[in-house]
């Protein structure tokens, strides 16, 4: 007999070839060479952000694209490496490997990478899916922006042609400023030129593989202009032939997993993100837990043939899906043509201008920062637009690294603050109806009952803000003096232990004051826990009321027999 978890597995193994349309092929094959000539030049690029050589971006563009084919549950999901994981994979490097000479360095970006693959699996067994709502929308927002900011400023000296040992977010800047007088003309010619080309073709014909043509361009410039001799650097030697197999540096296992836990965690956010963003109604939900394996199978076998951490990329995968991808066999094909780019592309790919991709890096880079994003933020709540700018400043003042810490943190932080003050609602009843809503300005006309206090909680009240809750209830009972004080706790799905202990001792002080506290509209699970505490034994089962229509009808009988005696 299979479990569960070894029947998800086997069908989504499955997947790509069990449910296969013969109608779907063509499209698949349309889709994956279109791809594919949109992840060559990207991946290209992304490899020189993490300070790799070029190579390695086309490594990471074959082996996990193809694992993850076989194992991922999104169809038009393509998987190689993204601007995010390449300035994130860069931070780590330097740290762990400062200095270090090429094949030290490929050891390095495999151990991380491994790293990386193994903590999304275990992850993936320990069904921590939900991990990747841990950072909110705004935070992420944030975080890209500051992203975005970090990567282009590392990609202006390529611009430039100018050269200086590289450092925080501010020493650059200030680098750049001081050694603009040594600016290659040529250099900064190519670099404008390829910008220009990109922008232009994207904004104009948008159909068109942008990143493909630029790299042709420039590849082409570079040997009818001869650049070199004028002082522009090209990207050099690049090895023909399959991935060689690339043994990780097991002895950095412990400098690089803190990182490593920081890149599997965007990975699995931006691979989770892109495959649902692109979802077709007629498809099978992206399986959280089953996209950890996926991923981290990918990474993990990325990193003996040669790959950087990688993941799912939202522009490819859009590229992939509008481009007709209607299985995972669009994946497969891209990265065929990935194979047959390093088996017998590699001497042009030797002559491309590194203005070239900075020029690629920099265009792509700069759709991370959304000050529209910021804009709609702000106008919905100023104080989620504040944890945007605090991710933001994390990652430009503390690093990439750090600022996905400063991101996590904010967005706890966040949770935690919304979690600590729920809100309490003095109520009025919409005239003529059974609707109960809170008093406001805008509906001066609702109904009041005088000498009957209606509130509503909502949300879970637990120890850490059961305090806060029962100051705002008696602000609001001093403000009205009332002599029962009904609770709706219709919205309220669990009181911690705290929570009913303090309300005990409240309706106990109430009480003595001639002031009687209902509860009105409790689930099940909240009654049988009230009666079984403190509370219920203070107030008594009369005290339980179904719902605020009966609360109110029974008050107003209770006062007519008050005024008749």
């Amino acid at each position: 007999m299979l479990n569960d978890s070894q029947l998800h597995s086997r069908v989504a193994t499955s997947d790509l070839f069990r449910g296969y349309r013969k109608e779907w092929f063509r499209p698949d094959l349309i889709a994956g060479l279109t791809t594919a000539a949109v992840v060559i030049p990207k991946a290209m690029a992304y490899a020189t952000i993490a300070g790799l050589p070029v190579q390695v971006g086309l490594y990471t563009a074959f082996i996990p694209m193809v694992i993850y084919a076989v194992l991922g549950t999104s169809r038009p999901l393509s998987v190689s490496t993204t601007t995010t994981l390449a300035i994130l994979t860069a931070s780590e490097l330097s740290q762990a490997a400062p200095g270090a000479d090429p094949t030290s360095l490929l050891r390095a970006s495999a151990m991380l990478a491994l790293l990386v693959g193994g903590t999304l699996a275990l992850a993936s067994v320990l069904r921590l899916g939900f991990v990747a709502n841990f950072i909110s929308a705004p935070v992420l927002v944030g975080f890209k922006a500051g992203i975005g900011i970090v990567i282009v400023m590392d990609q202006v000296p390529k611009i430039l042609g100018i050269h200086f040992p590289k450092s925080s977010f501010l020493h650059n800047v200030l680098a750049v400023l001081h050694d603009i007088p040594g600016t290659s003309l040529a250099t900064l010619a190519v670099g404008t030129v390829m910008v220009a080309m990109l922008v232009g073709i994207e904004r104009f014909l948008p159909r068109v593989p942008a990143p493909l043509i630029v790299v042709a361009a420039g590849i082409a410039l570079a040997s009818l202009l001869g650049l070199r001799a004028h002082g522009v650097v090209l990207v050099g030697q690049v090895p023909t032939g399959f991935p060689p197999i690339s043994i990780p540096d097991f002895s950095l296992a412990a400098q690089l997993w803190p990182g490593a836990l920081g890149i599997a965690l965007m990975s699995f956010t931006e691979t989770i993100a892109s495959g649902r963003a692109f979802l077709k109604s007629d498809e099978p939900n992206p399986r959280a837990n089953r996209e950890l394996l996926a991923t981290g199978l990918a990474n993990a076998g990325g990193a003996f043939l040669g790959a950087m951490p990688a993941g799912g990329g939202t522009s490819q995968t859009a590229v992939n899906r509008l481009a007709g991808a209607r299985s995972q066999l669009a994946e497969l094909v891209t990265a065929t043509v990935v194979l047959a780019t390093m088996l017998f592309l590699a001497p042009l790919i030797a002559l491309m201008p590194e203005a070239t991709l900075a020029a690629v890096v920099i265009v792509y880079s700069i759709g991370l920062i959304q000050p529209v994003e910021f804009g709609a933020i702000l106008r919905v709540r100023r104080t989620e637009f504040t944890w945007a700018l605090t991710a933001f400043a994390g990652v430009v003042l503390l690093g990439t690294l750090k600022g996905i810490l400063v991101a996590i943190v904010v967005s706890l932080v966040a949770l935690a603050y919304q979690s600590a003050v729920p809100p309490v609602y003095a109520l009025g009843r919409k005239q003529g109806t059974n609707v109960f809503r809170p008093l406001s300005k805008d509906h001066p006309e609702d109904e009041t009952f005088p000498g009957l206090l209606l509130l509503r909680l909502e949300g879970r009240v637990f120890f850490a803000n059961a305090e806060l809750v029962g100051q705002k209830i008696r602000v609001l009972v001093e403000k009205t003096k009332p002599r029962v004080v009904a609770l709706d706790l219709s919205n309220v799905p669990d009181f911690e232990y705290t929570a009913l202990k303090m309300l005990a001792e409240g309706a106990k002080k109430e009480q003595k004051q001639g002031i009687s506290l209902w509860l009105v509209g409790l689930n099940p699970a909240v009654l049988a826990m009230v009666q079984r505490s403190p509370l219920g034994t203070v107030l008594g089962r009369d005290a339980m009321q179904f719902n605020l229509e009966m609360a109110v009808a029974k008050y107003e009988a209770l006062s007519a027999t008050l005024k008749s005696a």
